[in-house]
């Protein structure tokens, strides 16, 4: 267990930074905004690819892999659908509960990875979100607007043009066709991404909203449940019924583990959905998974 804290602490210790900055204005208000963008946009994407550009794509457990993302995801939705068809939610609000249930924070799960299982996690964790993000970003925009009804070209839109998707399927097409990182390529590309987590995790910290914590109690609580106790433990039983091996098993479970996302209130607020719900979901999980997470992974060993 005392391992355990020494590898996560100085993750947590770093969103904990990030919003006690964004509090004091420091360095401006203006700052987290452009912090974002340029983690979103070159930093992040510049892990991702080189990490899927060096990762062993020939694994004989990846295409289990595949199978087991999609029964994770598939099964969660479908539940989703049904306590929403219980519940009568608008689609508002069934976006919040969706994005809580099924996006995941990909700055705290990379940091993770990297820090308990080194370059062969991060490897799987590139091939995760390659599957991950493209899914769960098309179910997070249907759900905020069935009810308006949605074009195929307003789903996929998104999807297309999102920079972590195209950085996973640019190193996947690099790494297939045998052209490696020649000349210092690889380094540069290892300094862009080495700035990405810290930054990525300050910006985590700058984005909470405790003042949201204070409606809806029920609400935030149920998905936070769900979020970090019953979406692992699916992950974990659909990994053991598929027989995946121990590391595969492990980096799927933590993924699965991870709290929402923080881009997940910019998507709601952008759809018109409930986007205080949404905000306090960010903020609880998050601060919850200081404690969720030591404990899953003691567990899983």
């Amino acid at each position: 267990m005392l391992e355990l804290l020494l590898a996560l602490w100085p993750l947590f210790a770093l969103i904990v930074a990030g919003y006690l900055l964004r509090r004091a204005d420091f360095p401006s208000e203006a700052f987290w905004p452009g912090a974002e963008r340029l983690n979103y946009f070159v930093l992040f994407p510049a892990l991702l690819f080189s990490s899927l550009a060096m990762a062993p794509l020939d694994n004989p457990a990846l295409p289990r892999l595949a199978l087991a993302v999609g029964l994770g995801l598939g099964l969660a939705w479908l539940a989703l659908l049904l306590v929403r068809r219980m519940c009568g939610w608008p689609a508002g609000r069934f976006g919040a509960f969706t994005q809580g249930t099924l996006r995941f924070n990909t700055y705290l799960g990379l940091a993770a990875v990297g820090s308990l299982y080194g370059a062969p996690g991060l490897g799987l964790a590139a091939l995760l979100l390659a599957l991950m993000v493209p899914a769960v970003n098309l179910l997070s925009v249907w759900s905020l607007t069935a009810e308006r009804g949605v074009s195929a070209r307003s789903l996929l839109l998104p999807i297309i043009k999102n920079p972590l998707i195209l950085a996973c399927l640019a190193g996947a097409l690099v790494n297939l066709c045998g052209l490696g990182l020649p000349g210092g390529t690889d380094r540069l590309l290892a300094l862009l991404a080495a700035a990405s987590l810290p930054l990525g995790l300050l910006c985590v910290g700058a984005a909470l909203k405790p003042e949201q914590l204070r409606g809806e109690v029920s609400a935030l609580g149920i998905s936070s449940a769900i979020r970090l106790l019953g979406m692992p433990l699916l992950a974990g039983l659909v990994a053991h019924a598929l027989q995946l091996p121990a590391l595969e098993s492990s980096v799927l479970v933590l993924f699965f583990a991870l709290p929402t996302a923080p881009t997940a209130y910019v998507l709601t607020r952008q759809l018109g959905g409930d986007s205080q719900l949404m905000a306090g979901i960010i903020t609880l999980q998050t601060l919850l998974a200081a404690v969720s997470l030591p404990l899953l992974l003691r567990w899983l060993g």
